[in-house]
């Protein structure tokens, strides 16, 4: 199961954590984790290349880490986003991935 986790911060997200694998298909034809994951990167390449905002990123084999530095208006926007499409697609594939919020 992909287990994707926002990390609130003084009412703003401040940054995410998804870990795991589907298991929805072979590696390779599984669409679940390539949408999961695409959108991840594209998420933290956002803010860090045209946001302009600095983070912590780790990234080991099934997991990706993002933690911001510092939190605007510009970077809830894209992590709002985020969010969105990941809580959308653990609705309709609640057996493969859960999305969840934590307050720091």
């Amino acid at each position: 199961m992909i287990e994707a986790t926002f990390y609130k911060n003084k009412g703003f997200i401040s940054g995410f954590l998804i870990r795991g694998h589907s298991g929805y298909a072979e590696e390779g034809s599984d669409v679940i984790c390539a949408s999961v994951s695409s959108a991840a990167y594209m998420a933290a390449n956002t803010l860090t290349e045209i946001v302009g905002v600095k983070a912590d990123i780790a990234v080991e084999d099934g997991c990706l880490e993002l933690t911001l530095k510092e939190a605007n208006d510009k970077t809830e926007i894209v992590l709002q986003g985020l969010e969105l499409h990941i809580s959308t697609l653990a609705q309709d594939y609640d057996e493969y991935i859960l999305c969840r919020q934590k307050t720091l």
